[in-house]
């Protein structure tokens, strides 16, 4: 490295610093107890009146409305336990752990050791290749040269995939509890193994006890089928937006903490009953920037951050709901016909000449 480039570096790297003790300065990092408190009591308050309004209904195809119902407070539970990962709720890391564990595994049905691993990993380098597990190739490609791999149906359905992404959803919300399972029954390491195996099947037997003991058979499993359906929708829509469709980065590139959080990250704008819809995802580069800030101050800081941007001439990406499913459905039809070389932005460029 060049003494010009060294000097470069330091100065990006003071960028961050500068905007993170402002932002420590004005308070926006301290902890919101009223607000969490009163969220969980929310939440609680709607499983308990799901599960009387369940029962009393009784064995009819109303309740198929209860069960999409169920999806969508489900998802709404599970931003609160990514709320626990992140450490936003206490001051306290076990705490926030067994609340993460409590949520997470209980009330959602989901690993918080496998969403740690995964979900960490992601945070430290997003869209970075072989190394973000968001962009892993699976049945969805992220890149052209693994487009060019596929043969076959395989290929066919990656020329497509932009299309098939909503329809692959609904499938999502069975995958990640399949996913829990693997983990905590499998060989994965799981701090809390034993904690996160009791939670799951608690949670799995109750659920499964209610539902094919008060429904007939085919109903219950169409009830499942729609819960699983409209979680695994509502969860993909809103994680989806942040990310897919910016610029990838090469796993040899190193990019300092603001640019690398910023420039991979997509706000979409919208206003409050968006941001609570979202669970406070949309603020999507205020919360990588700083993870453990508390939801509610997000908006807060988001002004803060857009100007500091512009003064630092760092690209700062904001739009619509919308918008940003059209760019993510043209990206990944486009990396899918491998007709995108995604390291050939200005950005990773202007890097890589470095």
């Amino acid at each position: 490295m060049t003494t010009a480039a060294g000097s470069v570096r330091a100065r990006q790297t003071s960028d961050f610093t500068e905007l993170a003790k402002k932002i420590q300065d004005m308070g926006l990092l301290r902890r919101r107890y009223g607000y969490y408190w009163s969220k969980f009591s929310l939440l609680v308050g709607l499983y308990i009146g799901a599960g009387f309004l369940f029962l009393a209904i009784g064995e009819s195809w109303w309740q198929l409305g209860l069960a999409a119902a169920l999806g969508l407070l489900f998802t709404q539970a599970a931003f609160m336990g990514h709320d626990a990962a992140h450490r936003q709720i206490f001051n306290s890391g076990k705490r926030n752990e067994w609340a993460a564990l409590l949520i997470a595994n209980l009330m959602v049905g989901l690993s918080n050791g496998w969403w740690m691993n995964k979900h960490g990993k992601h945070h430290a380098n997003p869209n970075k290749v072989d190394r973000d597990p968001d962009i892993e190739k699976g049945i969805v490609v992220f890149t052209p040269e693994d487009a060019a791999e596929r043969t076959g149906f395989a290929k066919w359905f990656a020329a497509r995939q932009g299309w098939m992404l909503f329809p692959l959803l609904t499938f999502e919300g069975l995958n990640l509890h399949v996913q829990a399972a693997r983990t905590v029954f499998g060989r994965s390491a799981v701090s809390k193994r034993t904690v996160e195996i009791v939670l799951l099947t608690l949670r799995f037997s109750v659920l499964f006890f209610a539902v094919f003991w008060v429904l007939p058979l085919g109903m219950a499993f169409a009830f499942l089928g729609l819960q699983f359906a409209v979680f695994g929708v509502y969860m993909g829509a809103c994680f989806a937006p942040n990310h897919k469709g910016m610029p990838l980065v090469p796993k040899e590139l190193k990019i300092d903490f603001l640019r690398r959080q910023t420039l991979m990250s997509r706000n979409i704008s919208g206003g409050y009953w968006l941001a609570v819809g979202m669970g406070g995802l949309n603020y999507q580069i205020e919360h990588h920037l700083f993870p453990s800030m508390p939801r509610p101050h997000l908006r807060l800081v988001q002004p803060i951050v857009r100007q500091y941007c512009a003064e630092k001439k760092v690209a700062y990406t904001e739009t619509t709901l919308i918008n940003s499913y059209r760019i993510v459905i043209r990206y990944l039809n486009t990396v899918g016909l491998g007709q995108r070389d995604p390291f050939s932005c200005p950005i990773t460029q202007q890097y890589r000449s470095r």
